[in-house]
């Protein structure tokens, strides 16, 4: 029982020692004009990864907590339907070349064709040409009763009969050339049906990788909104992520402070979780608007402060090398630097800093250096 009570007594001890020593370190920081402090949470933009099509949910690849790369899979959704649309679109396509490969073979036997027709009736105009010739030559001579009727008659039947071929043969030219128009334009279509056939394949298979849900950028799953099984309309959500690559923390000034915070002023924050170092940050937003006045203060001169609101920005880079510490919704306490050639006092140095973490993320085995 003794120890115990010896146990909690030490315990007691410690604790106090460690909140007046944290009370100290706070008090002194605030009044030091070159640093300006306030409480704040980390947080992250959050991204909903959602259908863009309506569907069925086939499998969720990722658990809450996880974090993922970019270009990861995470949802799957099924694709029976377009994988069926897809098999007759490239069948559609198949029959159209088909199609295209028939209609040029019949456009060059039908030019063929016209070619044979069009001198036909050349050979026939010149036949016509002829008859006509002679026929005239007999009807002079037969008006000057300079050769017999016979003669004359069999001259008019055959320039007549010339005639006719010669027509005829134009007929055929023009049949000939109207079949010709009319294969083209069963190319014409035939092309027309393959380039149909090609969009339609384009479309399903960017519907079929879009049924395919992968995460736009590196972060850390929070929230399964899915399951499999479920159906989803279009724009449904699957799954809530946070951007790991745009992490910040929140905090407030009062107007005096706020008003000496420049934006890419240094920041260091120290999370309640990771009290051993402070972790750094640049200041990427200062209100121009007050906030607020607060509500619950010691003073009335203190009720009457306007506080601005500040968003500091954790370094990308940085953050991958506490990518496991940090985490949205951690609380701590976001420190600006007023005057840039001031020097962070020791409670505020970084894990670099202070060599507990490593100047650069490890580079992986094979990856360039």
């Amino acid at each position: 029982m003794k120890k115990i009570i010896i146990t909690l007594f030490v315990l007691a001890v410690a604790g106090l020692a460690a909140y007046f020593a944290y009370t100290r370190y706070n008090t002194r920081l605030l009044r030091d004009p070159n640093f300006a402090g306030g409480n704040g949470r980390i947080e992250a933009t959050e991204i909903n990864i959602a259908a863009k099509l309506p569907g069925k949910v086939e499998k969720v690849l990722v658990q809450e907590g996880d974090k993922v790369k970019k270009g990861q899979l995470l949802v799957k959704m099924e694709t029976n339907v377009l994988e069926a649309q897809l098999a007759q679109a490239k069948a559609k396509l198949d029959q159209a070349k088909a199609e295209e490969e028939s209609a040029k073979a019949k456009i060059a036997v039908q030019e063929a064709a016209v070619e044979t027709a069009k001198a036909t009736m050349e050979k026939n105009r010149a036949s016509a040409n002829n008859s006509e010739v002679t026929y005239k030559r007999y009807k002079e001579l037969w008006e000057k009763q300079a050769t017999s009727k016979q003669k004359f008659d069999v001259a008019e039947t055959n320039w007549i009969a010339q005639k006719n071929e010669f027509l005829g043969a134009v007929a055929s030219v023009k049949e000939a050339e109207a079949k010709l128009l009319s294969v083209k334009a069963d190319a014409s279509a035939a092309k027309a049906n393959i380039l149909a056939a090609k969009a339609e394949i384009q479309t399903t298979e960017e519907h079929i990788k879009d049924s395919m849900l992968k995460a736009p950028l590196m972060g850390r799953i929070q929230y399964r909104i899915a399951e499999p099984g479920e159906v989803l309309a279009p724009g449904g959500r699957a799954l809530n992520m946070v951007d790991l690559t745009d992490v910040y923390i929140t905090f407030f000034l009062p107007e005096e402070q706020a008003g000496k915070v420049e934006l890419g002023a240094d920041v260091r924050i120290k999370l309640d979780c990771v009290p051993n170092f402070a972790i750094p940050a640049k200041v990427t937003y200062v209100a121009s608007v007050a906030q607020f006045t607060p509500k619950t203060v010691e003073t009335q001169i203190e009720r009457q402060k306007l506080m601005f609101r500040i968003k500091a920005h954790l370094d990308p880079e940085k953050l991958k090398l506490l990518i496991d510490l940090v985490k949205t919704g951690l609380p701590g306490v976001a420190w600006v630097r007023l005057n840039k050639n001031a020097k962070w006092p020791k409670e505020l140095l970084s894990g670099v800093e202070k060599g507990i973490i490593p100047a650069a993320a490890p580079v992986a085995k094979g990856s360039a250096k």
